[in-house]
């Protein structure tokens, strides 16, 4: 039983390693770099190597976890993925606009619930691996298709990348060069998020003075009480897509010179 969750791990840091190394070499603009996880904490001109570093260390701990038993690999990967969740909910607070770059580019969705929540799903399954009396290479030549299976559709259901290949899938185009869903389905989904709710109460209407789109987001902008402006942002891909607000005082607000579509 123990043992079982080491393939799962194997196989989702052997991916991790895979969709890292492709991105980096698929040539992606530093603003897309910028939009991924282990990237957004470093300079410009780290943001490759900090993928790249990403990747191999987990191809590392993948390695060690498939051929020993040694605690280095075991706590390093209990360590690995306990940062990882650390780091998401950084980024959550500090940077609601970017990815968790957990498997490439196509982590770019905003860091969401599902995704913390799987990294803590598997800082739970490293530490059941702790006391695994054999290495991976056992587990994957016997392997316990009851655990293994349960931990894979938990997985794969705290997963927001599966929800991006199926719209790639359909669509065949980026999010940010698709067709987003009508401005009145948008404004629904915003209506009803947890976001709006909480600052539904501070808004002189419910009816949006300006809206736009940028990329992957549709923004909304209201008016407190006090004459500031509020903005929501409606990411446009995912069943339950992420919702931010901020709040801008009109004594800080200044008009754009010129605006450029992107």
């Amino acid at each position: 039983m123990l043992a079982s969750q080491l393939p799962v791990l194997i196989v989702l840091l052997c991916l991790g390693t895979v969709a890292k190394v492709a991105t980096v070499r698929s040539g992606s603009e530093l603003g897309a770099l910028a939009r991924l996880g282990p990237a957004v904490l470093v300079p410009d001109r780290f943001r490759s190597w900090a993928l790249i570093c990403c990747a191999v260390g987990e191809l590392v701990l993948a390695a060690g976890l498939l051929v020993t038993t040694h605690p280095l690999f075991r706590w390093g990967t209990v360590a690995f993925f306990a940062m990882s969740t650390y780091v998401l909910l950084e980024l959550r607070r500090r940077r609601p606009d970017a990815g968790c770059g957990c498997f490439g580019e196509v982590s770019s969705a905003p860091v969401g619930l599902r995704s913390i929540g799987r990294t803590v799903v598997l800082t739970g399954m490293a530490v059941l691996s702790l006391w695994a009396e054999e290495p991976a290479w056992v587990a994957f030549a016997h392997p316990s298709w009851e655990f293994g299976l349960i931990g894979v559709a938990l997985l794969a259901l705290l997963s927001p990348e599966l929800d991006e290949l199926a719209d790639r899938a359909r669509h065949r185009a980026p999010c940010e060069q698709r067709r987003g869903p009508a401005e009145g389905i948008t404004l629904a989904r915003l209506r009803s998020s947890g976001t709006w709710r909480a600052h539904e109460a501070e808004l002189t209407t419910a009816e949006p003075y300006d809206s736009w789109r940028e990329l992957c987001w549709r923004f909304f902008a209201f008016q407190n009480q006090d004459h500031d402006d509020v903005v929501f942002a409606v990411y446009l891909t995912g069943r339950r897509p992420a919702v931010r607000v901020a709040v801008v005082s009109s004594e800080d607000s200044r008009p754009l010179p010129e605006y450029t579509p992107v």
